[in-house]
């Protein structure tokens, strides 16, 4: 039998009105609320990041080849398909490669006049992001032959326009000669990012291609969608090694460097916040130990008189403060996984979308986090009661039993 442990249960049990109990609840409690922010903290932190992410990858996939030229519309110099990536397959950490083409556009409605940029997709464009964005109507629908007449307009254009799923809009297109085109409007997205929703229209890219004459084999761009977006150097470089020499290679996270600064300044913004967090609950174990110490002197004078060594009463009281330490984890898991639970099926806290980009908290499930924000406070908490436990050693038996 563990004799230290033996004895550390059965010093658990004190009076419900005593000064340690009370303690022993405050430590309790500041390490369950310490664990339960965290958990909350970063399960919002990340899903804060991950719709940001995917709002812009709905724009544009994480890599993007286009001719190499100084010139910085929207529309940019064509350039072929075959851009060297044949084998793409082979390419460690790439996902998808899609084409797409941009074409600057004055829309005309009954009421209103604004100048929009359209980006042509295909079929084979990963649209599941926009799908997400969606607040009304449907995806583009493609014919097999002629070009779609169908187009996605963003909340803030229908709004200017005032148009609706299902009405028809003049496209006047800028080049010589100007050409016009009447399109139908599909479905209505929200990203609550500006940039894009102020500019961006979708549509086919074979319209754009009967626009500008171009055979199926030319294109404005390619995107290039990878797996593991942690990795995007990496892939970045493998595929610089393959494409042709005349194209340049666009990062997402160049392209939209502020964007990607702000989360990254979010994050180190919360860890921070994180490890003050941490801080306070070991103070408070440590101030715990030693008033549990101080109020047992004269149990601890009387362990040594009988023959107990420092390290078996140090036990004593890190078995007791483990025991504490497990109870605060346990229910501050509860917590904080329980209010991330009730936030992701009910998103009973509204956001601002004008300021936060969406309408709700977001919350990402990241178990691999939670479970290192566990393993980090009992590592941390156990450190710090090994200072009061050091105490032990200077205590002596005579004087601890005569201490009142």
């Amino acid at each position: 039998m563990n004799i230290s442990k033996y004895i550390s249960e059965k010093i658990s049990g004190v009076k419900s009105g005593s000064f340690t109990a009370s303690v022993t609840k405050i430590a309790i409690i500041s390490i369950a609320a310490g664990i339960a922010i965290m958990i909350v903290s970063f399960a919002i932190l990340e899903g804060f990041r991950n719709e940001i992410r995917d709002k812009i990858f709905s724009f544009g996939a994480h890599l993007q080849v286009n001719k190499y030229d100084t010139n910085n519309s929207y529309e940019g110099a064509p350039i072929s398909n075959a851009i060297g990536l044949s084998e793409a397959d082979s390419i460690p950490g790439v996902k998808q490669i899609q084409a797409f083409a941009r074409k600057t556009a004055i829309v005309k409605s009954e009421e209103e006049v604004l100048g929009v940029v359209l980006k042509g997709v295909g079929k084979d464009y990963d649209l599941s992001s926009m799908q997400k964005n969606l607040d009304d109507g449907k995806l583009l629908a493609y014919n097999d032959t002629a070009s779609s007449k169908e187009v996605m307009l963003s909340r803030r254009v229908a709004e200017k326009l005032r148009l609706k799923v299902g009405d028809d809009a003049i496209f006047y297109f800028i080049q010589n000669p100007p050409r016009a085109r009447k399109l139908k409007v599909s479905g209505i997205f929200n990203t609550g990012l500006e940039e894009f929703d102020e500019v961006f229209v979708i549509g086919d890219i074979k319209l754009i291609r009967e626009l500008n004459n171009w055979p199926d084999s030319i294109s404005g761009g390619m995107e290039i969608m990878i797996t593991n977006f942690d990795q995007i150097d990496q892939v970045a470089d493998r595929v610089f090694e393959k494409m042709n020499y005349d194209l340049q290679l666009e990062k997402i996270t160049d392209r939209h460097a502020q964007l990607f600064d702000w989360l990254k300044l979010l994050r180190k913004n919360v860890i921070i916040f994180l490890v003050l967090i941490i801080f306070v609950a070991t103070f408070n174990m440590v101030s715990t130990v030693f008033i549990m110490i101080i109020e047992r002197i004269n149990m601890i004078g009387v362990l040594k008189a009988v023959g107990a060594t420092d390290a078996q009463i140090r036990k004593v009281f890190y078995f007791r403060g483990l025991n504490l330490t497990l109870k605060g984890m346990l229910w501050g898991n509860v917590v904080g996984l329980g209010f991330c639970a009730l936030q992701y099926y009910f998103k009973f806290i509204p956001l601002d979308p004008e300021n936060y980009y969406m309408d709700t908290v977001p919350i990402s499930w990241n178990f691999g986090i939670i479970v290192v924000l566990n393993i980090i406070t009992l590592g941390m908490t156990m450190l710090a009661i090994l200072i009061p436990a050091a105490m032990v050693a200077r205590i002596k038996p005579v004087k601890a039993i005569k201490f009142d």
